[in-house]
């Protein structure tokens, strides 16, 4: 959430940041601004609602010429979305932006009333501008490190300081900063696609390190004013892959780019048939685990979930899964022998880093499932997978989806190989599925007219019921998930055989009830719970496998699957529910790429 951009170079900064800022759109954001180091000082120029307004802002106003400058998107913590509210802050001599929480943020307000500063907002960011313009006597490296030593919290950083011509500095502690590396012009940035025009270099700055920025260089050093060495990345994907590519929205070229992922994510990691992974240790580690844990959060903890379904169905080990925010505070038991598996796909997600963090200090063994390299989670795990999903520009995730169930799928298959609970036939059976998926997923992308038709018939609901079983439930709650968050329908996903303990009074003439039945031991009880709904007047859409064509007065509509083993259905199921997700906001004329009051990347609690 919230995009940071700074710049530091010889091209018109105020166009440099607002396109800055357009790239990272998608993180998601109420307001946006830029403070510039102009002739006449520093000049700020912010305002509520998108990017557009702020060039409407611009161009009523005049661009700002200047030797640097900082940008920002916010999305609301502490205050209302305002012009006042917005960023850059200021102090009496500095512009900052802000991405985190400043947790004692009232007490230090309270400090810097006391010391005559006056503060407009109502935002934390406000009281770390002021805090860092209060420590400021012509070192902005010490004012950085006093300030930050000061903050309780999490937060990146940018800031230009009066008299400090043609440089950025920045800081972080929790949430992702970078410094890009162009040619006679240097970035800092919050994510990549944010310099990608200019740069595909850049280095990652770790915890409590501060960056100097000017156009003939980057300096990096600690709290201490100590130097710091970095490692050149070179970013793996170029501004093409974060384009649209002709396709109407972000959202929908990522569904259609998930037969790609699958493959990259899938074939490397098979050999002669069977499962191998780049680190041989893991599924030592795994396979001599008491227990495995699972956190992650949102889409990626339904991930999570049919994760644990297929490890505990073929592995026949114990797996727990929890929200990553939840597994933090409820002070779980984890033992040196066990293992947690933290699967994000920005490597970022703030309570999911934690998550992580608390793993490790308890002594068990953390592997990462991410799609960023070199992220933070990436970094700090044990061991990580990358999935190979690309640049995931959408704010309801889809491709990075489906390339994290490939990842847990074989997980479970190596898994069960290496503890003998299924055989090498049934593992290298179970591998030649997975790897053949692409081909079924190109096929569903060449022809979405059905999906398309489906959805028109479910734009104009106001609620909508996903109703299965095991695996089917996971999928129902992600399939919920995607619906909600993109086209504001109210969408809600429950275990078929909990319908019957209270959510079937909710059941009218006309709710729709998508119901999900791909598992082929469960078919005929979910078939019931069906019927119990079609009772009491429900419009029903099944997802099933073909072969069911026999059940035509179980449901209004029908999506059928490829007869996959149940195993594959979750990879099988989940593209027709995100395509029927996409149709119903763009019927309903919604942002589908930027949904209300959601971020890509959630970096605060």
């Amino acid at each position: 959430m919230c995009g940071i951009i700074g710049y530091a170079g010889d091209k018109r900064t105020s166009d440099i940041l607002v396109e800055g800022l357009t790239k990272l759109e998608y993180r998601g954001y109420d307001s946006a601004g830029i403070a510039v180091m102009t002739d006449s000082g520093i000049e700020v120029r912010k305002c509520k609602g998108r990017i557009k307004n702020l060039e409407s802002v611009l161009e009523e106003e005049g661009g700002l010429d200047g030797f640097c400058g900082v940008g920002h998107t916010r999305w609301a913590t502490h205050g209302e979305p305002s012009d006042i509210n917005s960023h850059p802050h200021v102090g009496k001599r500095i512009a900052l932006v802000h991405n985190g929480i400043v947790e004692n943020y009232m007490a230090l307000r309270h400090m810097l009333e006391g010391h005559g500063y006056v503060f407009e907002s109502q935002t934390d960011t406000e009281v770390a501008a002021k805090l860092v313009d209060y420590y400021f006597d012509n070192d902005p490296i010490e004012a950085i490190a006093r300030a930050v030593d000061k903050i309780r919290g999490s937060f990146a950083l940018a800031i230009i300081f009066a008299g400090f011509e043609g440089r950025v500095y920045a800081a972080r502690r929790g949430n992702p900063i970078i410094a890009g590396l162009g040619k006679n012009e240097n970035f800092v940035a919050s994510d990549i696609p944010a310099i990608l025009r200019y740069t595909r270099e850049y280095y990652i700055l770790d915890e409590n390190e501060i960056a100097a920025v000017t156009s003939e260089g980057v300096t990096v050093c600690d709290l201490e004013g100590s130097p710091v060495a970095k490692e050149t990345h070179v970013a793996e994907w170029d501004m093409e892959a974060a384009e649209k590519g002709g396709y109407p929205h972000f959202m929908l070229k990522e569904i259609m780019e998930q037969p790609r992922a699958l493959r990259d994510t899938v074939s490397p990691r098979v050999h002669n048939g069977h499962i191998s992974f780049e680190d041989a240790s893991v599924m030592d580690r795994l396979a001599g685990s008491g227990r495995i844990f699972i956190a992650a959060c949102g889409t990626a903890m339904h991930a999570g979930m049919v994760g644990k379904h297929l490890i505990e169905r073929l592995a026949r080990m114990p797996v727990e899964v929890d929200i990553a925010s939840e597994f933090r505070y409820r002070n779980p038991i984890i033992g040196l022998s066990d293992s947690v598996i933290i699967i994000s796909q920005s490597g970022e997600t703030a309570d999911t880093l934690a998550a992580l963090r608390l793993a490790k200090s308890r002594g068990a063994f953390v592997l990462g499932v991410v799609n960023v390299v070199s992220s933070s989670i990436a970094r700090e795990a044990d061991s990580v997978i990358y999935t190979a999903a690309g640049p995931e520009i959408a704010v309801a995730s889809t491709k990075a989806y489906t390339v994290q169930l490939a990842v847990m799928t074989m997980l479970a298959i190596a898994l069960a190989e290496r503890k003998g609970t299924v055989s090498c036939e049934e593992a290298e059976a179970l591998t030649g599925e997975l790897t053949a998926m692409p081909a079924y997923l190109d096929k569903l992308c060449a022809d979405t007219s059905h999906c398309q038709y489906v959805a028109s018939t479910y734009q104009s609901v106001h609620n909508m019921f996903y109703i299965g079983r095991d695996l089917d439930y996971a999928l129902s709650l992600e399939s919920a998930l995607k619906l909600k968050e993109i086209s504001y329908i109210h969408s809600e996903a429950y275990a078929a055989g909990e319908l019957k303990h209270g959510t079937i009074s909710l059941i009218e003439d006309g709710t729709p009830v998508i119901a999900v039945a791909t598992q082929d031991g469960l078919f005929e009880k979910t078939a019931s719970n069906i019927r119990e709904v079609k009772a009491r007047g429900a419009r029903v859409l099944l997802v099933c496998k073909e072969g069911r064509e026999d059940m035509e007065g179980l449901y209004d509509d029908v999506i059928f699957l490829p007869p996959v083993s149940d195993v594959l259905s979750p990879i099988a199921a989940i593209l027709p529910m995100q395509l029927m997700a996409y149709y119903t906001s763009v019927l309903r004329g919604c942002d589908v790429d930027k949904p209300r009051n959601l971020a890509k990347s959630v970096t605060v609690e």
